[in-house]
C-alpha cells in the first residue's frame, strides 16, 4: 500500500488550486462539496469558476502562482493542464510546505484523490493507487447504485442522536442498537414518514434497547476452507463481521483474517506438527472464558472444523460450562484437491466410498485398515501426510498394492501458491522429499491429475514437481 487512505479534517483550513480549465473544474467540483477555504489561481479561468467566486464560494486570483501563494494551504492542486506549468506550481508549493497533487501524474504527486461515493456525512473512497481508474469508476458505479439515497440523510440524523445513545453500554449493546436503526427501523421509518419519522423511531427503538437483556455469549466453530477467501461460506463471513472474539489457528489466512471485524480481539492458538504448541486445554480456557463473559466468539478454524479439527473437545468443554455454540461447516482441503486437479473423489465403477485419513495422530504416525486399503481402486485423501509418507508408501506396499497405484499430493490447496506432485505409490518417496513441499498438504491415494487440456492450473514452480498436463 503506497498511499494509506485517511480523511483530512478540511473545515476552515486553506486549499489552494493552480488552473483554470477542465483539470480545475473536475477537482474544484468535489473541492466545493468541503468546508475548505479554497483559493484559485487563474490568469484565464473558465466562467465557472469566475462565477463561483462572485457567489462568495472561492477565492479567485487571476494571474499565475507565485512563491508564497500556497502558505498554510494544507493541500495544493496542480490543475493547468500543462505539464510544465504543472510542474513548476507543484515545486513552488511544496516550498511553502503544502501537500502537492499534480493532476493526472501518479508519480509526481505526494497525494490522490479517490473516486467517491457521497452520501454526506457518509463517503466511500475507492483508490487503485492511480493504476487503474476505470476500475475505480466502475466500483464507484456499482456502490452508487447499491447504496441507499437516504443512506446520508439516515447518518446525519444518526450522528445527533449519538449522545443519547450512550445511555446504552459500550460494545455489543450499542452495535445493535446502530445496526438495528440502520438495518432495518431507519429505512422503514424513512420510507414511511421522513426525517420526522425517523427522528421517534430513534427514540423508541433506544427504549426498546434499554429494557433489553443483554445478549448471552455464544461461540460459533466456523470453517475457514482451505484457504481462498472466495471459497468461505456467507454464513462465514457473518459470523467474522460480528465478532467480539476471534480464536484462530494457524492455517487459516491473512486475507481470511482480514475480514474479521476490526475491532475484534484476534487471539492466535496455532499449532504445528512438531513445531509450536498451544495446549487444547489453553484454547478451551480461551472460548469459555469469552463466552462466558458475554462475547460473540468465532473459533476459526482451517477447512471444516469436523474433519480432524479437534472439534469434539472444543465443544465438550462450552457445553460442560453450560455455553451456546454453532458449527459453520467450510470446505474442506480434500475437495479443494480433488478441484485443483478435475478429478472426484468418487466414481461409479471404480470406488463407492472414500476415506478421510490422518497420517499421524497424538501417539505419532496414524495406523489404519492398510490391508483393505491396498484393494485396487481404493480412494483416500490423508491430511497431515507429508511426515508420514514414507511409512505408509510401505504399509502398502507390505499390504500387496500396486507399485503404480497414483498418488497426487497438493500443498497449499486453493491458495496463489498452489503446487501439484503427481507420482505413484512406488516413486512418492523419495520424490516427495526432494519436491520440499514446506505448506500444508493432503496426499490423495488412488487419483491422478485428469489430462483434459481445458483444466485450468496453477504454475507449478518447483523444479521437482511433475507437469503432468
Amino acid at each position: 500500500m503506497k498511499h494509506f487512505p485517511i480523511f483530512l479534517a478540511l473545515e476552515g483550513r486553506r486549499v489552494v488550486l493552480s488552473g483554470g480549465g477542465e483539470a480545475a473544474l473536475a477537482k474544484l467540483r468535489l473541492l466545493l462539496k468541503t468546508e475548505a477555504h479554497l483559493t484559485v489561481f487563474a490568469p484565464d479561468p473558465a466562467p465557472e469558476i469566475a462565477e463561483w467566486a462572485t457567489q462568495g464560494r472561492l477565492r479567485l486570483v487571476r494571474r499565475r502562482l507565485q512563491p508564497g501563494d500556497a502558505m498554510c494551504a494544507a493541500l495544493f492542486y496542480a490543475a493547468n493542464d500543462d505539464d510544465a506549468e504543472d510542474a513548476r506550481v507543484a515545486k513552488l508549493a511544496r516550498a511553502d510546505g503544502a501537500l502537492t497533487n499534480l493532476v493526472d501524474n501518479l508519480h509526481g504527486s505526494q497525494f490522490i484523490t479517490p473516486a467517491i461515493v457521497d452520501r454526506d456525512p457518509v463517503t466511500v473512497a475507492i483508490g487503485t493507487e492511480g493504476a487503474a481508474p476505470v476500475l475505480a469508476r466502475q466500483i464507484k458505479r456499482e456502490l452508487e447504485e447499491r447504496l441507499s439515497p437516504v443512506l446520508g440523510t439516515l447518518a446525519r440524523i444518526g450522528k445527533s442522536f449519538r449522545h443519547v445513545a450512550e445511555a446504552l453500554p459500550m460494545g455489543r449493546a450499542r452495535r445493535d442498537f446502530w445496526a438495528d436503526y440502520y438495518d432495518t427501523a431507519g429505512p422503514r421509518a424513512h420510507a414511511a414518514g421522513g426525517e420526522a419519522s425517523v427522528r421517534e423511531t430513534l427514540d423508541d427503538l433506544l427504549n426498546a434497547h434499554l429494557t433489553r437483556q443483554a445478549a448471552a455469549g455464544h461461540v460459533a466453530f466456523v470453517g475457514s476452507g482451505p484457504g481462498d477467501p472466495d471459497l468461505l461460506t456467507m454464513k462465514a463471513r457473518k459470523a467474522l463481521d460480528t465478532a467480539d472474539v476471534v480464536i484462530y489457528d494457524r492455517l487459516v489466512t491473512p486475507e481470511i483474517l482480514e475480514l474479521a471485524r476490526r475491532e475484534a480481539l484476534m487471539i492466535d492458538v496455532g499449532k504445528e506438527g512438531f513445531g509450536r504448541h498451544t495446549p487444547q486445554e489453553e484454547i478451551n480456557a480461551h472460548i469459555v472464558r469469552h463466552v462466558a463473559d458475554g462475547h460473540q466468539v468465532v473459533r476459526l478454524k482451517s477447512g471444516d472444523p469436523t474433519v480432524f479439527g479437534r472439534l469434539d473437545e472444543e465443544v465438550e468443554a462450552v457445553e460442560a460450562a453450560g455455553l451456546s455454540f454453532s458449527i459453520v461447516p467450510g470446505i474442506t482441503a480434500a475437495s479443494a484437491s480433488v478441484a485443483t486437479i478435475g478429478q472426484s473423489l468418487t466414481r461409479r465403477g471404480r470406488n463407492a466410498n472414500v476415506r478421510f485419513l490422518t497420517g499421524h495422530d497424538m501417539k505419532g504416525f496414524a495406523d489404519h485398515d492398510w490391508a483393505d486399503l491396498a484393494k485396487p481402486g481404493q480412494v483416500a485423501a490423508i491430511y497431515m501426510g507429508k511426515r508420514a509418507a514414507r511409512f505408509i508408501q510401505g504399509r502398502l506396499l507390505m499390504h500387496g498394492a500396486d507399485p503404480e497405484t497414483p498418488v497426487t499430493v497438493i500443498e497449499n490447496a486453493s491458495r496463489p501458491n498452489e503446487r501439484v506432485l503427481s507420482a505413484t505409490l512406488s516413486t512418492l518417496e523419495p520424490e516427495l522429499s526432494r519436491a520440499n513441499l514446506t505448506g500444508p498438504a493432503v496426499v490423495l491415494l488412488g487419483l491422478a491429475p485428469r489430462t483434459a487440456a481445458s483444466l485450468t492450473r496453477p504454475h507449478l514452480e518447483h523444479p521437482t514437481l511433475q507437469e503432468v498436463l
